[in-house]
């Protein structure tokens, strides 16, 4: 199949095997599991994900194997994918779906809480809003592996022992791991920069206690944030209802211990959230 890739669906598609196989690996893909897949393009992945489910399925078990739901957002890959996975749709193996990932219910097809594998090489351009739909919904799935921009994975990581909005809001429901960099030589056509392949496991939201208290860590983490010039302690002053003072602020510093001249990126993910869960006390 000849197909021009679109730019506006930030389609750059993998054909690195080992790339693949990391995926799959980092997945600890099952012959039980169910793995959803966002954009699966020409199925490079898709039939690596089929095939690991397979090789580890005995049949004489008993028991149904696992199955993997792919999303193409694009009519043409849709219908390709149709007649290369024909047997794998025939029995049921895969459920390719034609849809928009942010637009797809995360509940359907029998996608239950904790009970499925998101792994995809997803579009860079809505990188930021697949993780929040995914990791912050209900149905949240059981790990994430998920090839990404290397710069994006990074941040998300703190390779660089800086913090930012988006490694402490992937840290509040799960644990992200940095698996391996991606060339982008091994895609086509290939991007810009390099990619490199994440691993989000332990996901769940038991690092809140309330939806008011999870409400209020992003809110904080925000405000935090807002300039990053300035100290924390200046930030959360102008920034939050909650905050009557700058006395209020330097208590809660003191009893966790926080240096009142630290930047909001110098703080880690287990403070910021016994921050929230001080200020939670205040409502």
């Amino acid at each position: 199949m000849i197909h021009q890739a679109k730019k506006s669906l930030g389609q750059n598609f993998l054909k690195s095997k080992p790339a693949l196989n990391m995926m799959c690996e980092a997945g600890e893909v099952g012959d039980k599991d169910t793995v959803l897949e966002i954009g699966p393009g020409k199925g490079a992945l898709t039939e690596k994900l089929l095939s690991a489910q397979s090789a580890l399925h005995n049949e004489s078990d008993g028991e149904k194997a696992g199955k993997v739901i792919a999303i193409e957002k694009d009519r043409e890959l849709f219908e390709f994918l149709q007649e290369k996975f024909k047997d794998g749709i025939k029995n049921e193996k895969l459920i390719l779906v034609e849809d928009d990932i942010l637009e797809f219910e995360a509940n359907a097809y029998g996608l239950k809480p904790s009970a499925y594998k998101l792994i995809a090489n997803i579009p860079y351009n809505i990188t930021g809003a697949i993780l929040k739909k995914f990791l912050s919904c209900d149905n949240q799935p059981e790990r994430m592996v998920l090839l990404v921009q290397k710069e994006v994975a990074e941040r998300i990581v703190a390779r660089d022992g800086k913090e930012s909005i988006l490694s402490l809001s992937i840290k509040a429901y799960g644990t992200p791991k940095y698996v391996m960099k991606v060339s982008k030589r091994f895609f086509s056509p290939a991007p810009k920069v390099d990619s490199a392949i994440i691993a989000i496991t332990n996901i769940s939201k038991v690092n809140f206690r309330s939806q008011e208290e999870e409400t209020l860590f992003f809110d904080l983490i925000k405000t935090g944030f807002a300039h990053k010039r300035k100290v924390l302690r200046k930030n959360l002053e102008v920034g939050l209802p909650c905050i009557k003072n700058l006395e209020q602020i330097d208590e809660i510093f003191g009893k966790l211990e926080i240096n009142g001249k630290a930047r909001a990126e110098d703080i880690n993910f287990e403070k910021w959230l016994e921050i929230t869960r001080h200020l939670s006390t205040v409502f």
